[in-house]
């Protein structure tokens, strides 16, 4: 049997070759953020840091240790507004993209 490879690893291919795939990755951590889905959110913004940016680098931007970046979007993490808004800042200034709301009717 062929040895196989981490969903990590995997995502960091393919965020390596592909900027669409990298920008869809940030859209679909931030979009169940804003649904009010805190725990989906982080845990798919984690595998966005890990694919891209990297906890190391993210914390050296954030002012941070980079153990209390990974356990503030852990399954057990409460980010702040200000910490979990510094990470997308950081996230989206080293993807080179930037994000909009844009308001649509429930209806």
């Amino acid at each position: 049997m062929a040895p196989t490879r981490s969903v990590q690893d995997t995502l960091k291919a393919r965020a390596e070759r592909d900027p669409a795939f990298r920008d869809a990755l940030l859209t679909e951590a931030v979009d169940p953020l804003l649904a009010g889905d805190l725990d989906t959110g982080k845990a798919i913004l984690r595998d966005d840091i890990d694919a891209t940016i990297g906890f190391e680098r993210l914390a050296e931007e954030a002012g941070t240790s980079s153990k209390s970046l990974m356990h503030m979007l852990g399954p057990t993490g409460n980010p702040t507004a200000s910490h979990l808004f510094t990470v997308l800042h950081i996230v989206q200034k080293a993807a080179g993209v930037h994000l909009v709301v844009t308001a649509a009717s429930s209806g």
